[in-house]
């Protein structure tokens, strides 16, 4: 299975289709209890994530988390990563972590990129995680760091409006190093899943490529959600997909639509406008 359980709503109501606000102690605990991903990705900045699945309990999971970025007045780079792992430890209930992500790698090319680095590597070599790397907006990133940092790991947006991960010739070369591929975004935080009568108005720039989509799926008889996990799975290259929940109901959902087979044409909607497929650039919209 290729799917993984991100969690930023057990956090904090994230999302820009989420309707349902964060995510209740009692539904997370619904949540992992069906929830076979095995993998779970959290991170520190998630709000109370990473505490709400301490609480709950994480048994049989692999967890990555995250590490924000370090203070800009930073003394000793190797104590802050311990103590911001310890703390995140404690939180997540738990002694050992599949893998440690960071939020910011463009911090590596700093004066204490190096210091950074190696820190995240005694972590490895002690056996507190099993898998260091780090989680990029834009493939772009790569060109700076995969030369000069060993890394087992790269989480990176991914879908049917942003290709750049396959169109840079990033995923194969990524594939042929042997890092480890995690995506995330398959619905674009959700607008792939709305009706486009539900779309903001602050997108209605590109609404002709929802509406060419919309056609899309209504021609080829086929949910927004299927296609979305079908273009992903489609891509034997990319080792797992993280999609974020707020109910059972939900998950079952993407479980099954990952077992439908996928399609073999899709539709033209790839954007290069960083205002689209960057949720970040959203509130400035």
């Amino acid at each position: 299975m290729k799917l993984a359980l991100g969690n930023a709503q057990f956090g904090s109501p994230y999302g820009i289709a989420n309707q349902s606000g964060q995510v209740s102690r009692e539904e997370v605990k619904k949540i992992l209890t069906i929830a076979r991903l095995n993998y779970i990705d959290t991170a520190i900045t998630y709000g109370e994530s990473e505490a709400c699945l301490g609480e709950v309990g994480l048994d049989g999971f692999k967890v990555i988390t995250k590490l924000p970025a370090f203070p800009e007045n930073i003394q000793n780079v190797n104590s802050w990563v311990n103590n911001q792992m310890q703390a995140s430890l404690k939180r997540l209930n738990t002694s050992s972590l599949y893998a440690t992500l960071l939020h910011r790698p463009e911090q590596l090319l700093t004066s204490k990129g190096d210091d950074l680095w190696r820190s995240l590597e005694k972590l490895k070599e002690d056996g507190v995680v099993k898998k260091i790397g780090i989680s990029i907006s834009d493939p772009s990133e790569l060109d700076y760091l995969i030369n000069s940092f060993s890394i087992d790991l790269v989480q990176t947006p991914f879908n049917l409006v942003d290709q750049r991960l396959s169109l840079s010739g990033w995923l194969e070369k990524l594939n042929t190093l042997g890092v480890e591929v995690h995506t995330r975004s398959a619905f674009l935080q959700g607008l792939l899943l709305m009706p486009v009568t539900a779309i903001h108005e602050k997108f209605k720039f590109w609404l002709p490529l929802f509406d060419t989509w919309h056609d899309w799926l209504l021609d080829n008889n086929t949910s927004a959600v299927e296609a979305c996990i079908g273009f992903v799975q489609a891509y034997s290259q990319i080792d797992k997909m993280i999609v974020g929940v707020d109910s059972t109901q939900q998950l079952k959902q993407l479980i099954q639509a990952e077992k439908k087979p996928s399609n073999s044409v899709w539709p033209d909607i790839n954007c290069s406008d960083r205002d689209l497929i960057n949720p970040a650039n959203w509130n400035i919209l």
